[in-house]
């Protein structure tokens, strides 16, 4: 080989060899910064699945509870037949020919239940416990379609006419006898008893309810 091509040998081979430094710093460079975007990423992953655990407040388990009222309701549907009867007095003195009177038949429904607007909640962060306190059942409402109104053997009187008040009378004095006959059935009772089983299977059904102690009174 002629010393001329040696030498320009000798010149390219330091040129060959930097390049090859270069293109190896790079690639590890490279894969420096892969690693580091993957860790982030990765750490970004871990961090977005460790959201921050749900803090349980007296506030959001009313309002959890408040959204279930229907739920608390027990419903006692009744048919009943009853009498009206009434005759003019005159200082205590019944004045004769003037008794009015009918007979009906009605069917009704009685709801009854814990009002949960006014649930009582109290959270201990600390001891990781929450206490509910529930007001005492009562009549939510009660209901006696017309269309379920039938009347039988009414007897009007010329001078003691019978009247929409005395219906309207007769059905108030009607609901309250039957209201007062649900809660010697065990009306109220049952609802109680149907509000403490909802709410607590309710509440335990939240995500954020699975580290607290939960008592019901």
């Amino acid at each position: 080989m002629r010393r001329d091509e040696l030498e320009a040998g000798l010149e390219i081979a330091p040129k060959k060899m930097r390049l090859k430094t270069k293109l190896l710093i790079g690639a590890a460079a490279l894969a420096v910064l892969c690693t580091a975007a993957l860790a982030a990423f990765l750490y970004g992953m871990a961090a977005g699945s460790r959201e921050e655990e749900p803090v349980v407040t007296s506030d959001l388990l009313g309002e959890q509870l408040r959204s279930a009222q229907e739920l608390v309701t027990v419903a006692y549907y009744y048919t009943n037949m009853g009498r009206f009867e009434n005759q003019v007095h005159f200082y205590g003195w019944k004045v004769p020919f003037t008794t009015k009177s009918f007979i009906i038949s009605y069917d009704g429904v009685i709801k009854a239940g814990v009002d949960l607007t006014a649930v009582s909640v109290q959270v201990d962060e600390a001891a990781k416990t929450v206490a509910v306190t529930l007001p005492e059942s009562r009549i939510l409402s009660h209901e006696i379609p017309e269309d379920s109104l039938e009347v039988f053997d009414e007897n009007d009187n010329i001078f003691n006419p019978i009247t929409i008040e005395d219906y309207a009378g007769f059905t108030k004095d009607q609901k309250e006898a039957m209201e007062l006959r649900a809660a010697e059935n065990g009306l109220l009772t049952s609802a109680e008893e149907k509000a403490r089983t909802t709410v607590e299977s309710f509440l335990r059904l939240l995500p954020e309810m699975e580290a607290y102690t939960l008592t019901i009174q």
